[in-house]
């Protein structure tokens, strides 16, 4: 897959696909990069060296931030590698750039949380022989809706990222996808659970049709949720704790069923909704008993499979 004729002769495939990453995520590490693009490589000097062509083209920018002693370098598209990337066609064309200023911004750590994520959940599916790659999931895709709770307003609903997954198992392929919202103990409980109040909220949105100029009689009712023109099932929602103690961690997700227990508009909803952690993800991957449901009793963790939508062949 060339680049356009405007980029640099000898851009290897790797520096491709690490533009493509950087395209889709934003802000992504080093580390971060060898995990979804090289993984079969052992060590990361083939990778570094394809991000610093990358950055001589003046394709990529790059900044340094200090962790565990060590300086870990985060790599972003310029403008003109934004649009080299967007020339070629195969990625859905987003607005965002990222610039030093917001590479080094309050919400660098949330960014690579995320990245860090669906890398968790990319490697566990190569493991697996599932499909799921760098490019499956999207960051923050608007999902415009109304709640009845609050009259008048339009509301967007702004996932942290959407992810699909494929699922094998014998011959069956199941789609799987994944409202992903990543806390890094940054907000509060109860601004967590509005969050679930919203995915509720929008799951129960179906627009109301016009109503035409001088007619008369009862407005016409919508039958169809707006999330069917997206989605052939509703996603998953998966919110995954980081940031603090395993300990503290297991406390904000005891309170956070409690506080969605109180909300009466979480009672009937037939939302979905599993949290883990970060750690436990990384370890033991999404299909293992590391899912804790948010809303109602202890439901199995397989049974977030048997619900799906099947893959098309």
């Amino acid at each position: 897959m060339p680049y356009p004729s405007s980029a640099p002769t000898g851009l290897g495939q790797v520096a491709q696909q690490a533009a493509q990453v950087l395209y889709q995520h934003r802000l992504v590490s080093t580390r971060q990069l060898h995990r979804l693009v090289t993984p079969h490589h052992t060590r990361t000097e083939y990778l570094r060296r394809q991000l610093h062509t990358l950055r001589e083209a003046g394709f990529a920018g790059v900044v340094g931030r200090r962790t565990t002693g060590q300086t870990e370098l985060l790599w972003w598209l310029t403008e003109k590698g934004a649009q080299a990337v967007e020339a070629v066609g195969l990625l859905q064309q987003r607005p965002y750039r990222m610039s030093p200023e917001a590479a080094l911004g309050p919400l660098q750590e949330h960014t690579l949380a995320v990245v860090d994520t669906g890398a968790a959940i990319v490697e566990h599916a190569r493991r697996l022989g599932h499909e799921c790659g760098p490019l499956d999931w999207s960051p923050e895709i608007a999902h415009y809706y109304r709640d009845e709770s609050r009259p008048g307003e339009e509301l967007c609903l702004v996932p942290d990222a959407v992810l699909n997954y494929v699922h094998t198992e014998a011959r069956q392929r199941t789609l799987l996808t994944f409202f992903i919202e990543v806390d890094r103990t940054q907000m509060t409980i109860a601004r967590l659970a509005q969050k679930i109040h919203a995915y509720a909220a929008y799951h129960a949105y179906a627009p109301q049709p016009p109503v035409a100029r001088g007619a008369r009689g009862p407005r016409r009712q919508a039958t169809m949720p707006a999330w069917r023109s997206r989605y052939p099932a509703f996603p998953r929602l998966l919110l995954v704790l980081t940031g603090a103690s395993e300990e503290r961690l297991a406390r904000r997700i005891a309170d956070l069923r409690s506080l969605a227990a109180s909300d009466p508009a979480l009672a009937t909803t037939p939302l979905r909704v599993g949290v883990t952690t970060l750690d436990q993800l990384r370890a033991r991957g999404p299909f293992e008993p590391i899912l804790t449901p948010v809303l109602g009793t202890t439901e199995p963790v397989d049974a977030w499979l048997r619900r799906a939508s099947p893959a098309a062949a």
